[in-house]
């Protein structure tokens, strides 16, 4: 089903929303995940993270989350949620161009020269995500190794990225 829908840059104004759509699609383990330690703590990247809206109602979110992977600086893409309602509709495809895209313009001001996330391979694989090369990055806490994925934003930037994932804080 198709639905008609405008990506935006997330706002403070969509932050409410966008807890209840996270928490309604991964309910309360969602704080016992490694990507929620990454994100604990640390503030989206606003201009990174994006919304859909529908009649300005929002009905799917991405974020990304400036990290540390060793000392190299980093995005941890996600949660990336779309209302039950309006799912299968190419709005979760949407918001993930937006944010890579948006990666990609900021990356030499960032720093950030992959993006990671936890997911699943099969939907994140044609945008470009390959799974992590076993014990190349070191999740804050136990992760499936299929579901760790990385798209490099500049050539060879796996092979100068790795260690542990921590938050990056100021």
């Amino acid at each position: 089903m198709t639905h008609s829908f405008t990506i935006t840059p997330e706002l403070t104004a969509h932050f409410d929303d966008i807890e209840t759509i996270t928490q309604l699609i991964f309910g309360p383990g969602m704080f016992a995940r490694a990507a929620y330690r990454l994100r604990e703590g640390v503030m989206p990247e606003p201009h990174l993270s994006f919304v859909a809206l529908r009649d300005s109602k929002v009905i799917g979110s991405v974020r990304q989350t400036q990290i540390l992977i060793g000392d190299q600086p980093a995005l941890l893409l996600g949660p990336l949620g779309v209302l039950p309602d309006y799912k299968n509709g190419g709005i979760g495809k949407a918001l993930m161009q937006a944010a890579i895209i948006a990666a990609k313009e900021n990356s030499l001001a960032s720093g950030a020269n992959v993006i990671l996330l936890v997911g699943d391979h099969a939907y994140y694989k044609p945008f470009g995500f390959c799974q992590v090369p076993q014990n190349h990055i070191v999740m804050p806490r136990p992760v499936d190794l299929g579901r760790t994925l990385v798209l490099e934003l500049e050539d060879n930037a796996l092979a100068k990225t790795s260690g542990v994932a921590r938050p990056f804080k100021n």
